[in-house]
């Protein structure tokens, strides 16, 4: 239950900043504008809270379905307004200001994105280094000739420090080509170059997760099964397992690495399993229960054990990304732009077929990342958030009727005609808008429950 609490707060204020960055956003251009703004609300429906506030009484509300928000102004296809603030409404106002009114929603979301990448990239980030492990056989990668431990330096020609720069660049080229390079460096510091082909991703519809796909994993290096802390209160501690103990076998499994002992764990929630330990050189039994825990829907186990660390696997395997303020918004800058431009490119290969409809996820799938990206830092939580903010705004731009671009392609529509379009016009567009943002709505809950389901 505290799980799902935790995961529902995190979810919770991913949604309700994004709603509040982008409705602010519509309000502060309006009052710039000089239009008297009636309500703004977080959340349609009825007000579960309401206050007004400020010159113009503004009404401030909450309403009970949260899953978006508006700001409501001054306008006369919505009701009779007083002649003496004509001038106020919105529909009096000049296209371009009427223009510059709808877009600052999604501009403030992608401001917000900028901001919060800034901050990270200012404050520095400890991120995995781009390590490759043993590729799976008969894949992509091991076609390629990776080997175990080879350090990737750079994606067809770009430079990558990060694991998540890597799998970035990869993605992203991936797209539109059917094989990349990689410059490795292994162990015995020789650079090598593997040609990858990524044209798997693309066969699948985008289903999944695309490195896996290509036979692509991540470097685990052999640690020796050493225990080091031991939660009070644990099925480890109740054990009687101590910080220096060697797992040498659990039941009739041979123990090697750390990762054999969580791998055997995980499988086995409320399972008695038999540990033969090795301590102060003598051969100890013992028999932990691990508790069980719920991961993404399903239960595993847990002893509430850690492993010794080495400490020169932790200096191989991680990188500390920081860059100094005005370095730190540049790179903000072009992240932003960057994902915005791939998320556009996606959005068309998904009309065109080539990307799968199961690749939109709805709230359900977006709290369990909130949750997830919470749990690993503050830092991954506030990526998490700029990445959901500009997807809010790229969205909220595409020229769908409803929509703050369909609202712009009015706009766009009444300067090249030189008028306004009719009632009738608007009108079928909004029931052509709500339309289409019904269905997508109805695929994202559709694929939430089938991941539910199928884990």
């Amino acid at each position: 239950m505290s799980n799902f609490l935790y995961y529902l707060a995190a979810f919770a204020l991913v949604l309700g900043s994004l709603i509040i960055v982008h409705e602010f956003g519509h309000f502060i251009v309006a009052r710039w504008a000089g239009v008297k703004v009636l309500r703004f609300s977080v959340g349609f429906g009825r007000a579960l809270w309401s206050r007004k506030f400020g010159r113009d009484a503004t009404e401030w509300a909450i309403g009970i379905f949260p899953l978006g928000g508006y700001v409501k102004m001054l306008d006369e296809r919505e009701g009779d307004v007083a002649p003496d603030e004509l001038h106020r409404s919105f529909n009096r106002q000049p296209v371009l200001w009427r223009m510059a009114i709808v877009v600052a929603g999604p501009l403030a979301n992608f401001l917000l994105a900028i901001l919060l990448y800034w901050g990270v990239f200012w404050h520095g980030t400890e991120e995995l280094r781009p390590v490759l492990g043993a590729p799976v056989a008969a894949s992509a990668a091991a076609a390629a000739g990776i080997e175990n431990g080879e350090r990737v330096l750079k994606v067809a020609g770009e430079s990558v420090e990060t694991w998540q720069d890597m799998r970035w660049a990869l993605l992203r080229r991936a797209v539109g080509q059917d094989s990349i390079d990689l410059e490795v460096i292994n162990a015995r510091n020789e650079i090598a170059i593997h040609r990858l082909d990524v044209s798997s991703a693309r066969e699948s519809g985008w289903e999944g997760d695309a490195l896996e796909k290509m036979g692509i994993g991540f470097y685990r290096p052999q640690i020796r099964p050493v225990l080091d802390k031991i939660s009070p209160d644990s099925a480890a501690a109740s054990a009687g397992l101590q910080p220096g103990d060697e797992v040498l076998a659990i039941g009739d499994k041979r123990i090697s690495t750390w990762s054999d002992v969580v791998q055997t764990v995980r499988q086995s929630p409320e399972k008695p399993l038999d540990f033969d330990i090795l301590r102060d050189g003598q051969h100890v039994m013992a028999r932990v229960t691990p508790i069980a825990v719920e991961e993404r829907g399903r239960q595993i186990g847990r002893i509430g054990a850690s492993v010794a660390d080495s400490g020169q696997s932790r200096i191989d395997l991680m990188t500390t990304v920081r860059y100094g303020p005005i370095a730190a918004l540049g790179k903000a800058v072009w992240e932003t732009w960057d994902k915005s431009a791939f998320s556009l490119v996606m959005i068309g290969k998904m009309i065109t077929g080539e990307v799968s409809w199961r690749n939109i996820s709805g709230p359900v799938t977006i709290a369990d990342y909130a949750g997830q990206s919470a749990r690993l830092g503050l830092d991954y939580y506030l990526k998490f958030l700029a990445l959901v903010s500009i997807s809010l705004g790229v969205l909220n731009l595409l020229p769908i009727p409803i929509l703050d671009g369909g609202h712009l392609l009015y706009y766009v529509v009444e300067i090249i005609k030189r008028g306004p379009l009719s009632e009738r016009t608007m009108e079928i567009g909004q029931q052509i808008g709500l339309a289409l943002l019904l269905m997508l709505m109805a695929f994202a809950f559709y694929n939430d429950i089938n991941r539910l389901i199928s884990g």
